[in-house]
């Protein structure tokens, strides 16, 4: 009879293969709760586990969306994998605006921006959170803003695409006014998302979006939350002051906007009224209304690098677009110069951000003509 030879087995999941495999369910988890609160039932979406002290991304997105057709393409880009393995991300819905939501009743009043605002501590409350690093659009940056400026303690950062700091002036009456002849509500807020060589090039683009907004959304609801956005109050953010109590952000911000983006004006307005030590104003090369949609590789990048800017992720990888410009050398540089800065307890840390040659500058300076030359300007860097 041969001899019987013991052979030491090995378990089929290690330890660290066991952990893997436990992180990468959790990265799989959504849950999608309706939290309570004074000005009505807020719809959220927790994608993930938060994990121990760390803030959780909070989105909120813009008129004529839900956190689908606003996120989905930029949270299922799969730069964005890396960032979600960190963080946990919880998607909010503005009342009546997500898939399947009920009509309100005729005669419900539908909370203002403030009152959106004000909701947003009962949904940090509700599933046990500290703080968020918020990422909004157009409405939704609004809103966050308003949030941040209330309750700073509970907001690490802020990525605001396409904010208007603003409330709705004369020309805009009169624009939507104009519009209003000869669109519908649909028309007035494809206007409002995209700009005027998407809505006359793309076509595609333009039709899909056209048909989530007249057939996914609660057109009752979606009328009272445009509604809402068009009667907002100036967010009276301003530049902090030595010596004055200023209402200002407190934490870094980064205020991102499409080249061609019908918002551009408004979120260069809203960066001269930011702390320029706190703030980065990003302009997207080639990109129109939505960069989130049109340009989610180069989102991807730019909230990468606010990220480590605050202290986490220090250790993150290269995204595609970085390795890809690596490879037909393009250079990475630091557009931060000699300023250094300090984000909560993490101490100072320094920021750098990706260049690309288009024939253009990649840093842009603002038209200083006017200003005061010995105010510090926020960085402003075009990608």
């Amino acid at each position: 009879m041969d001899d019987i030879q013991v052979v030491e087995s090995k378990p089929l999941l290690v330890d660290k293969d066991l952990q893997g495999l436990r992180e990468a369910v959790q990265q799989l988890v959504m849950k999608e709760h309706d939290v309570d609160t004074p000005h009505g039932r807020v719809h959220c979406t927790m994608k993930g586990v938060p994990k121990g002290d760390r803030p959780v991304i909070l989105t909120f997105h813009d008129i004529g969306l839900n956190h689908k057709t606003c996120w989905d393409t930029l949270f299922n880009h799969e730069d964005m994998a890396e960032i979600m393995h960190h963080f946990a991300v919880c998607h909010v819905d503005a009342p009546g605006q997500h898939e399947g939501a009920n009509t309100f009743s005729t005669g419900y009043e539908y909370p203002s921006m403030d009152q959106l605002a004000e909701t947003l501590p009962l949904v940090l409350k509700h599933f046990g959170l500290k703080s968020v690093i918020g990422m909004g659009i157009g409405a939704g940056a609004n809103i966050l803003t308003r949030f941040a400026l209330d309750y700073s303690n509970m907001v690490e950062g802020l990525v605001l695409i396409n904010i208007n700091p603003c409330a709705e002036g004369w020309m805009d009456w009169a624009a939507h006014k104009l519009s209003g002849l000869t669109h519908d509500m649909t028309g007035m807020i494809i206007t409002h998302l995209f700009g005027k060589e998407e809505i006359h090039h793309n076509h595609d683009l333009i039709a899909t979006y056209r048909h989530h907004i007249i057939n996914d959304m609660n057109q009752f609801n979606l009328h009272l939350f445009v509604k809402s956005y068009e009667s907002r109050r100036d967010l009276e953010v301003e530049r902090p002051v030595p010596g004055q109590n200023n209402r200002t952000l407190k934490c870094p911000s980064l205020l991102v906007v499409g080249d061609s983006s019908p918002a551009i004006e408004a979120v260069v307005e809203c960066n001269t009224k930011l702390d320029p030590t706190k703030t980065t104003l990003l302009k997207m090369a080639d990109c129109g209304g939505m960069p989130q949609v049109d340009q989610p590789g180069k989102l991807t990048e730019a909230f990468k690098y606010f990220i480590q800017g605050m202290g986490y992720m220090p250790a993150a990888s290269m995204t595609r677009l970085v390795r890809s410009r690596t490879a037909s050398g393009s250079s990475v540089t630091s557009f931060d110069g000699n300023r250094s800065r300090s984000h909560t307890h993490e101490g100072n840390r320094s920021r750098s951000h990706t260049s690309e040659n288009r024939g253009r500058s990649h840093t842009d300076t603002m038209d200083s003509s006017n200003a005061d030359q010995s105010v510090p300007k926020s960085t402003e860097v075009s990608c």
